[in-house]
């Protein structure tokens, strides 16, 4: 767990202190999604929860963005779904052309939410809502705050929506593919 810790810690300066070099590229959203969704399946069927591409979103979209700081992302947030979903639940990624020129990404689940009046909290650093988001479920409480710093290096923006008992939507914007 302190290794975790002093891990995250690192990652979080970094940003912050504009050190990190993001590497863009064009890259296909949904088979990093699928990457993840696999890289995590183990976690999720501990809890019979089914990981999906939501019908209407599987056709390939490209991005530019720094791929493996994305995939930092795309973990924690599926990871944090898996912590918090529900037994026998659903944790569906949806992918959005907004305006042309950026990607709406996001990842549900149907899980234990977050109450009102947390969720502007979230992407604080060691920011826990309540007990039921205790040290028990592990972590470092840094995940959400280095996806937020992840996605503003980016230059895009990072949201959650959330109803307790009803499950927790957190999205982000990306560049379209550049030629």
């Amino acid at each position: 767990r302190l290794v975790n810790l002093l891990d995250d810690l690192d990652e979080i300066t970094k940003l912050e202190s504009g050190e990190l070099l993001l590497l863009k590229q064009n890259f296909i959203i949904q088979d990093l999604i699928r990457e993840v969704f696999e890289t995590l399946s183990i976690k999720a069927d501990e809890k019979k929860i089914k990981c999906f591409i939501k019908n209407g979103c599987e056709y390939p979209i490209t991005v530019f963005a720094d791929k493996e700081k994305i995939r930092m992302v795309l973990l924690n947030l599926v990871e944090n779904a898996c912590k918090y979903g529900k037994f026998n639940g659903n944790i569906i990624a949806s992918i959005y052309n907004t305006d042309g020129k950026h990607m709406l990404v996001e990842i549900t689940d149907d899980g234990i939410g977050i109450d009102e009046d947390h969720i502007h909290r979230i992407f604080e650093r060691f920011y826990r809502t309540d007990s039921a988001r205790s040290r028990d479920k592990g972590g470092t409480g840094l995940g959400l705050a280095i996806c937020k710093h992840i996605i503003e290096a980016h230059g895009q923006a990072i949201h959650a929506r959330s109803t307790p008992d009803i499950g927790t939507s957190i999205g982000f914007t990306l560049d379209s593919r550049k030629d």
